[in-house]
């Protein structure tokens, strides 16, 4: 198996090397790419190292598998690229999501959809452990309506964010200003750009991602983004409204029963789920699942998992071992 990595030397890149060995692929040759300012950086990978290539120098290898992990414009240039000369390529940028021809993957919820495909996408991290938890609930009871709150961490920026928040914390003039205001003692109710009807990027991601990956086009889902100064880990808190009415055991235990979540629901002693402690897991946690007493099919949940496994690396690793099990060794 030999792989291509695109975007090797972000966070996300990074947490990909670390992973590989977990998902079966310690055997692989694996071959490094990212902005021309990092060609011909090491690495470390494997006990030795990883020399990074040009981009145009990965396409000319002979490669079975390409991450990209490099942002929507390099996706958009370059991904077909590597399909055309027969590679399985998975996306972990926003450049192919919505397009109706490109599955958008979450293995415990649709990876039947993959098949014949060799272009896939990776969902937003944020929709990743919502929909893991949302897809049991919507197969048993029905959704109604979906309202999301996120509390998002710093690496979900990437290493500009941990930069700003970590020179803010020392009381150093931070060396990046990805925030447009301080985030360290703050809560930032925006996660990327402002578009349309006064819903950030990030909002519209959920909305419309979620709906493409539970195959529910008409589901009533909004979303509210925040980012809040926290290293790793992105939590969720979720109002779910269901089309039948669900006892809160049979809930809690088909959550509990369903693939890729933990449930973590034992409010009297404090224990919950918190970024703090789901830091290199791959599952997506769930606690504080209660009614919502306003209505009598209403639920609420609290859902965390690290952003940069689950929330990225591990499930596009999760799509390549479903994909390849046959071929790869």
């Amino acid at each position: 198996m030999r792989i291509g990595l695109v975007g090797a030397t972000g966070l996300v890149g990074r947490t990909f090397l670390q992973a590989l060995p977990l998902f079966g692929f310690d055997r692989a040759e694996v071959y490094a790419a990212a902005s021309p300012a990092s060609v011909g950086k090491k690495l470390p990978f494997r006990g030795g190292s990883l020399e990074v290539l040009p981009i145009e120098a990965l396409l000319e290898l002979p490669l079975d598998l390409v991450f990209f992990s490099a942002g929507a414009t390099v996706s958009a240039a370059w991904a077909k690229k590597f399909v055309e000369k027969g590679c399985l390529v998975i996306d972990n940028s926003s450049a192919w999501r919505l397009e109706p021809d490109v599955p958008l993957v979450v293995p415990e919820v649709n990876m039947a959809c993959v098949q014949g495909h060799r272009l896939i996408a990776n969902p937003n991290c944020t929709t990743i452990q919502l929909v893991v938890v949302l897809a049991p609930l919507a197969r048993e009871f029905g959704l109604e309506r979906v309202v999301v709150s996120t509390y998002q961490a710093v690496t979900g920026t990437g290493q500009k964010g941990v930069a700003q928040l970590l020179a803010e914390r020392e009381g150093r003039t931070p060396p990046f200003t990805p925030y447009p205001h301080p985030i360290d003692l703050n809560c930032l109710p925006q996660c990327d750009e402002f578009t349309e009807e006064g819903y950030t990027r990030e909002e519209w991601k959920i909305i419309r991602e979620s709906r493409k990956i539970l195959a529910l086009p008409d589901l009533a889902i909004t979303a509210t983004a925040v980012r809040v100064p926290v290293l790793g880990g992105h939590s969720v808190s979720v109002n779910v409204t269901l089309k039948e009415a669900a006892p809160l055991e049979r809930v809690r235990a088909l959550l509990a029963e369903a693939p890729g979540i933990i449930l973590q629901d034992e409010p009297a002693r404090a224990y919950y789920p918190m970024p703090r402690y789901v830091g290199g897991q791959d599952k997506v946690f769930v606690g504080r699942l209660r009614r919502d007493t306003s209505h009598p099919n209403g639920l609420n949940l609290w859902i965390v998992a690290d952003n940069l496994r689950k929330g990225a690396a591990t499930n596009a690793l999760q799509i390549a071992q479903h994909v390849l099990a046959p071929a790869h060794p």
